[in-house]
């Protein structure tokens, strides 16, 4: 009887089928310890390398040179391997864009651990103290100005200066903006920050103006419109604001950091799974 149903059954499809599911998961079970341990092989070719200058030529109007060619090649390594990992974790099931967008979820999940965090003010003040030249206020200085307009003058513009300015020595009370040639410069300015003033006038005015003595005509400062005699009312040093006055700020630019610094982090992990080989394009020479 039990012969009888054994056979019955051994004749069954479903048996068969379920037999054959069975030595194809041994299979895949065999062939995944073998290739466990091993990491996964990623090939930039050199056609891959001729295309990525070829598009940075298009955009930019030159070929890129060896560290941003590097570049580029690092960037599509980093990015082949970022997609890898994303398909792994299956980011791609719920979205149809490809390569770049997988890439972005995986940066986002290491931005959101990032957003977690809450630093401290003493990691706060650490990173303010770190990074003071980020947070700096500029510099300020309040100024007047008479202009000689190089056009005018030609040859004699210095002659022309300096009597212009032994006028304004002679008589402090002289109206200055009576002096000097029209212009669209003001010939007052207030307090205002020196990256503005060199934005306008040229980083070596800004320079002659730190040097020049307070309240006293002095000059000529040459900018890029001409010469100037200059009177320097006020001027306010640069400092680094307190943690209290620019927290958000700082802590704004902490996360962004912590951020980075995971991104890193769990790149460098990922990379240690993968054998990058990068190919030098035929007839090029030795590159990055």
């Amino acid at each position: 009887m039990s012969t009888i149903f054994l056979k019955r059954v051994l004749k069954e499809p479903l048996v068969h089928f379920l037999a054959l599911a069975l030595l194809i998961f041994a299979g895949y079970g065999l062939l995944g310890a073998d290739t466990d341990d091993k990491p996964d092989s990623i090939v930039v070719t050199a056609p891959k390398i001729e295309q990525m200058a070829a598009v940075f030529t298009k955009t930019w109007q030159r070929p890129p040179t060896a560290d941003e060619l590097k570049g580029l090649i690092d960037d599509h390594v980093k990015e082949e391997i970022l997609v890898r990992q994303a398909l792994e974790l299956r980011l791609d099931r719920d979205d149809t864009v490809v390569r770049r967008r997988l890439r972005q979820k995986m940066e986002f999940l290491n931005a959101a651990d990032a957003e977690s965090l809450t630093a401290t003010d003493a990691e706060l003040d650490a990173y303010l103290n770190a990074n003071a030249a980020v947070f700096e206020i500029d510099p300020m200085l309040a100024f007047q100005q008479v202009f000689l307009n190089p056009q005018r003058h030609g040859a004699t513009i210095t002659i022309d200066a300096a009597s212009v300015l032994e006028v304004l020595l002679t008589d402090p009370a002289k109206d200055h903006a009576l002096l000097g040639d029209p212009t669209l410069l003001p010939p007052d300015l207030p307090l205002s920050g020196e990256t503005s003033i060199a934005q306008t006038f040229g980083t070596e005015f800004v320079e002659e103006l730190d040097k020049a003595p307070l309240s006293q005509w002095t000059g000529p400062v040459t900018s890029s419109f001409g010469l100037h005699l200059i009177w320097v009312s006020e001027r306010v040093p640069g400092r680094v604001p307190a943690l209290d006055e620019i927290r958000e700020a700082v802590a704004r630019e902490w996360t962004n950091a912590k951020r980075k610094e995971l991104e890193d982090q769990r790149f460098a992990e990922l990379l240690k799974r993968y054998v990058v080989r990068i190919e030098s394009p035929v007839g090029a020479e030795a590159g990055p």
